[in-house]
């Protein structure tokens, strides 16, 4: 027996976060009964598992690396009609969703698998996957702000974790900054967040790397595959290490 949202995620419907609000909001049934009780369990292969209506059909895991361009929804689908990440594989067959989220107007490196538990590993903060970005700004950021960004700045959704910040370059006559972040965290646009709290509002972000995955070769909108020794550099990437005592 298995609780049924893990069953959910690992058939590639979604994360397991995701399978939970399919259950809380009522669109899993089992044996033709709606469930909405997240500690149920059900036997795999055995009980009649549908979301939606579509029956649970455990699918071969499937792994991409994509370029998002800006102003393309980070979602599997919108009810809105916008553009989504989905939208650029119209030739994969798996039901895949993105790992994570870069905003509607931040463009840059993501992944997209049918694997929820493969998503959660990489998703949860404990486990500490860094992202780079790259951000031009408004002015010029003292080194006492960069710092400030460095040891954790506070938002209205709590303080930030410590990130490494550096000073790239800048454009004297634009009045702009280039900065690096490398950070693990993965707040509602922090990024954007943490520089507007230092007064200097980002004009363009891109996610140049995730972990040691780059760009390299792909053009806004392209993708590719990832190899099976990436997945695997991934998943050790995601292990959670012990935190070192003082």
């Amino acid at each position: 027996m298995e609780r049924l949202q893990k069953v959910i995620a690992q058939a590639g419907i979604a994360s397991r976060r995701k399978a939970e609000k399919l259950i809380e909001d009522g669109r899993v049934q089992v044996n033709d009964k709606t469930v909405v009780e997240l500690g149920t369990k059900v036997r795999p292969g055995k009980d009649k598992v549908t979301v939606d209506g579509v029956p649970l059909d455990r699918e071969a895991p499937v792994y991409y690396l994509f370029y998002k361009p800006r102003k393309v929804l980070s979602a599997a689908n919108d009810d809105r009609g916008r553009t989504t990440v989905v939208d650029y594989f119209p030739e994969v067959k798996e039901r895949i969703f993105p790992v994570g989220r870069l905003d509607y107007e931040t463009s840059g490196l993501m992944i997209l698998t049918n694997d929820g538990e493969f998503a959660n590993e990489l998703m949860h903060p404990k486990n500490r996957v860094p992202k780079t970005y790259i951000a031009k700004v408004k002015g010029k950021p003292s080194p006492q702000q960069l710092k400030q960004l460095e040891r954790g700045i506070e938002l209205e959704d709590g303080k930030t974790a410590p990130a490494k910040v550096k000073f790239k370059t800048g454009d004297k006559k634009k009045d702009t900054s280039i900065i690096e972040v490398v950070m693990h965290e993965g707040k509602n646009r922090q990024v954007r967040r943490m520089f507007e709290a230092i007064d200097h509002e980002i004009v363009k972000l891109k996610r140049e790397q995730y972990a040691f995955l780059t760009l390299d070769g792909l053009n806004a909108g392209e993708s590719r595959p990832l190899k099976p020794i990436e997945v695997q550099q991934l998943r050790e990437s995601a292990v959670t290490k012990p935190s070192k005592k003082s």
